[in-house]
């Protein structure tokens, strides 16, 4: 796969200064203008061209689930076999007794945001009752909540009350009766599953363009990242941004200069990217990958987020990260 692609961005380029660059310098000249090929736009307008772009660009969720606060409704979208979204069920729902998104512990709130489902809970792991015989547990507060200092926890979906009554409202966790629950844990395998939840109607069909002005960027800034070009790498930092430990930007670009001064050779690889506008929000969008990084120094492989925000150019600025 990689010669097939070394071959194709060959070909795209002047084949004889690519050819004439290997026979001078190695691989490495090569290598540095494919990183370079990848913050096109001509690249990712290519690339998602035929890809369903319903709810942003995904490569890890095959299901959707969608909570409209407003109609106290969850639904269910899955890839079909031509990886389109399709819409699959709607479950009548119980959101929590006050209206607006959650802001604090105990404010009887369901929070707008996007979740990853964290756990499944039964009676296997002692389940109260009252939750039913499933509950799936949220990633609430996620980092863009803790960025702008909303707290609280034990968001959930979860079924109605076997042995006791209970009011037509939760006190912030979405609830749907046993019989949908259940049908929803033998569709559904938690680890590929993602919840947006919103005020109203989850916004649908997002801009390829804007999307691909998103993917290049992340790109870009990985390139800086990767070349240490420390002003073009803190250019997509928000002057207002904080790191999820709480470092704000001036300390940040402190301890970025610093790290950059190293001058290492770095692999810093993006997988399972997925890029989607926040809910209730204008210009927002929340995006994660798994990322492979390795220097002399340093290594890393895990989740990352960044939560990003458009300027009037659509220039994106990282608003927080983790």
């Amino acid at each position: 796969m990689k010669i097939v692609f070394l071959i194709l961005i060959t070909l795209s380029l002047h084949s004889s200064d690519i050819l004439t660059s290997y026979r001078i310098n190695g691989i490495n000249t090569i290598e540095k203008q494919m990183d370079f090929e990848l913050t096109k736009k001509e690249y990712w307008s290519a690339y998602i061209k035929d890809i369903d772009t319903t709810f942003g660009y995904m490569e890890s969720y095959p299901n959707i689930l969608t909570c409209n606060k407003e109609n106290s409704t969850l639904n269910l979208y899955t890839k079909d076999s031509n990886n389109t979204y399709e819409f699959k069920n709607k479950y009548s729902a119980y959101t929590g007794k006050i209206k607006g998104d959650k802001l604090k512990e105990g404010d009887l709130k369901t929070p707008v945001g996007i979740y990853k489902i964290t756990k499944k809970l039964s009676k296997e792991n002692k389940l109260d009752s009252f939750y039913g015989p499933l509950a799936f547990v949220t990633s609430y507060p996620n980092t863009y909540d803790k960025y702008r200092g909303k707290n609280g926890h034990g968001i959930w979906i979860h079924g109605l009350p076997t042995e006791q009554e209970r009011d037509e409202f939760t006190k912030g966790c979405i609830a749907i009766d046993n019989t949908n629950i259940e049908c929803l844990n033998n569709i559904i395998d938690i680890e590929n599953t993602l919840l947006i939840i919103n005020s109203d109607e989850v916004k649908k069909g997002i801009s390829k363009e804007i999307l691909v002005s998103i993917l290049s960027q992340l790109y870009s800034w990985r390139y800086s990242w990767l070349f240490d070009d420390i002003d073009g790498y803190l250019n997509f930092y928000s002057e207002g941004f904080i790191r999820f430990d709480g470092m704000k930007f001036e300390r940040f670009k402190k301890y970025k200069t610093r790290v950059f001064k190293k001058i290492e050779k770095k692999t810093i690889i993006f997988n399972n990217i997925n890029v989607i506008p926040y809910p209730n929000t204008k210009n927002i969008y929340q995006i994660t990958f798994k990322e492979l990084y390795k220097s002399d120094t340093f290594k890393f492989s895990g989740d990352k987020t960044l939560v990003i925000k458009l300027d009037k150019t659509n220039s994106m600025k990282i608003l927080t990260e983790k």
